[in-house]
């Protein structure tokens, strides 16, 4: 079969086939799916654009949510970050579809997704509840990024997917940072509880700006969260989090008290073979106390670590 003839195939085939890039556009897609979620035939749209314009126009996916632009950036966060995901999901023309995601380790995506409409509607809402239910325990609710539930079981199943190629995994070398707003306690007695969650969620969202396609970016608890990089040597790791400090030093998460600025330190360690999720964390944790010490708005190296 010459590529010319699975050209053909893919274009006939009445499964929806996709393509999406390590920054989330639309490199190509059938005829099917252009059909399903309204796709010109030589456009190509970033994922959460076609989503948006979808959402107003009430077709392609349906997504039941009063604030859609808090769902999009929930779901970008998750977005991606298995290799392999299978979930079903409902159009606005009435037609149920099983659908997958496969990842590849530079971030390109392949997407299959077959009608399954003809499957017993109750048994559909069934399986939808709990869908729903599973998604809720893997998000935070107050930032909407992932949970640590999430974000830890990612840490381990990179690291236990150690020179695995069939999905996101961290290849030669891979890094964890572990990050803590500045002073959160201080900002709470002194302005409030609601400007302390004004911070995190400004937090959250700020550094989901550089997070790229197969990080994961998670919130630990309180005011502690972890990014987990891939494919990542020390010293990219390293610009990825500064971008992010320099990015969270000019946000002002309060409306109208454009004075209020706030900072946060990091903490980078790098993955050895072998190692358990916990002490890499240990790791990165105990970087962070040095930048925390070194006076804070910072990152700090794990010292036994090479950079690379």
């Amino acid at each position: 079969m010459t590529m010319v003839q699975a050209a053909r195939l893919m274009e006939a085939a009445g499964v929806c086939v996709a393509v999406y890039d390590h920054e989330d556009r639309l490199r190509y897609a059938n005829r099917a799916f252009r059909t399903a979620w309204f796709i010109e035939k030589d456009e190509q749209p970033l994922w959460p654009d076609l989503m948006r314009r979808n959402f107003h126009a009430r077709r392609g996916t349906v997504i039941k949510v009063e604030n859609f632009e808090a769902w999009l950036a929930s779901t970008v966060s998750r977005r991606g970050k298995a290799g392999f995901r299978a979930f079903e999901t409902d159009l606005h023309d009435g037609r149920w579809l099983w659908m997958t995601e496969t990842m590849q380790a530079d971030g390109w995506m392949l997407c299959v997704a077959s009608d399954i409409t003809s499957i017993r509607p109750d048994e559909r809402a069934l399986r939808q509840d709990r869908d729903d239910a599973i998604r809720a325990s893997q998000t935070d609710e107050l930032t909407g990024i992932p949970s640590r539930r999430f974000v830890m079981t990612k840490l381990n199943d990179l690291l236990a997917d150690k020179g695995n190629d069939d999905g996101p995994h961290w290849g030669h070398v891979g890094c964890i940072a572990v990050l803590d707003i500045d002073n959160f306690k201080y900002i709470n007695d002194r302005f409030g509880h609601s400007v302390g969650d004004a911070v995190l969620k400004d937090f959250a969202a700020t550094l989901q700006r550089h997070v790229r396609k197969t990080d994961v970016l998670g919130r630990v608890g309180g005011e502690e969260f972890v990014l987990v990089l891939p494919n990542t040597a020390a010293g990219e790791a390293e610009e990825i989090v500064g971008r992010m400090l320099e990015a969270v030093r000019i946000s002002r998460p309060v409306p109208g008290q454009v004075s209020f600025r706030y900072t946060f330190s990091a903490g980078i360690a790098c993955a050895e073979g072998g190692e358990k999720a916990d002490d890499l964390y240990r790791r990165a944790d105990l970087a962070l106390y040095a930048a925390k010490m070194r006076g804070r708005d910072q990152i700090s190296l794990d010292p036994t670590m090479q950079l690379g």
